[in-house]
């Protein structure tokens, strides 16, 4: 088949590279504007941009692709891309941009989606993060036929994972980006054989995973060591969960739920070791924190981190 691709971070780029193996004709990638990056802050292309021209296919990147928006003169050059550029469906993955309604009507067969959960729950921009903190223990994929809501749209397939207790953002997305990817494909050889069926998502079990914000990433240590140790997995790799000792903001990348009880004020150090590892009372339970790092450093290990930082005795709030 004949597809634009629209889609920005390398969960989208993977399902891009399994269209390009199937033998589908990519005749036009929309992605997000270059982003400045890393120490120097540097423009860089996203990992959709890199692998359509890898693949020398067209790209495009439209600040908007709203008529009625903040940028009509660029939203309109887009929408004549659109209309000029041969294409059967398009197929969308973590985009970043709303398809208003006048982009939805313009393939020919309309706009497909990817989307990371098992819709309709997690609906929106953090699907894998919020699953994981909420201790869900499945999540999934779903291909959806796109409408102008907010992945409401009907569903065309669906599969599902377990999330492990092991589970980082960082992890799942990449299972469930391999996922999205053959899916995809299924479904548009689904698609041209006229076998794919979409069913309407149910009323029941709709919730939203709104955006993931920096302000999030402060600890609680008076919540129970459960629910941090959720939200420690869910915030890695971004942005990283902290807990503040001292003045320092330390982050804490890996950490397990002890079912221990403690008289201990939440938030106070009760062991730090190599063997054991960090242990912090927590309102219910205790917090094993195995994987930490400083402000300007690295992500260390316990033994590693505790030769340069003390944190025994102390707390952290």
């Amino acid at each position: 088949m004949k597809i634009i691709f629209a889609g920005t971070p390398e969960f989208a780029a993977v399902a891009l590279n399994a269209l390009y193996d199937a033998g589908h004709e990519i005749t036009l990638v929309l992605t997000q504007p270059d982003r400045p990056a890393g120490r120097g802050m540097q423009l860089q292309a996203s990992a959709v941009k890199q692998c359509a021209l890898a693949h020398g296919t067209p790209v495009a990147q439209p600040q908007s692709l709203r008529l009625d928006g903040k940028y009509p003169d660029i939203a309109k050059e887009a929408h004549a891309l659109l209309l000029t550029t041969p294409h059967d469906v398009m197929i969308v993955a973590a985009y970043g941009l709303i398809l208003p309604r006048s982009v939805l009507d313009i393939p020919p067969r309309g706009c497909i989606n990817i989307h990371a959960s098992l819709l309709p729950r997690w609906r929106g921009a953090a699907p894998i993060h919020r699953a994981i903190e909420a201790g869900d223990s499945e999540t999934g994929v779903t291909i959806m036929q796109m409408e102008e809501g907010l992945d409401t749209g009907p569903m065309m397939l669906m599969e599902s994972l377990p999330i492990l207790d092991t589970d980082t953002t960082g992890s799942l997305h990449d299972k469930l980006a391999t996922l999205g990817g053959a899916m995809i494909v299924q479904a548009l050889q689904q698609f041209e054989a006229g076998t794919l069926q979409a069913t309407p998502q149910p009323e029941a079990g709709v919730n939203y995973a709104a955006k993931i914000s920096k302000e999030e990433a402060a600890l609680d240590f008076t919540q129970d060591a459960t629910v941090l140790a959720r939200k420690i997995r869910a915030f890695n790799p971004f942005p990283g969960a902290t807990g503040k000792f001292g003045d320092v903001v330390v982050k804490l990348w890996q950490a397990q739920a002890l079912d221990t009880s403690t008289a201990a004020a939440p938030g106070q150090v009760l062991a730090a070791s190599a063997q054991d590892g960090v242990l912090i009372a927590c309102g219910q339970g205790v917090l094993r924190v195995t994987e930490l790092q400083k402000p300007g450093g690295k992500r260390l290990a316990v033994a590693e981190f505790l030769k340069g930082f003390a944190l025994e005795g102390g707390s952290f709030h």
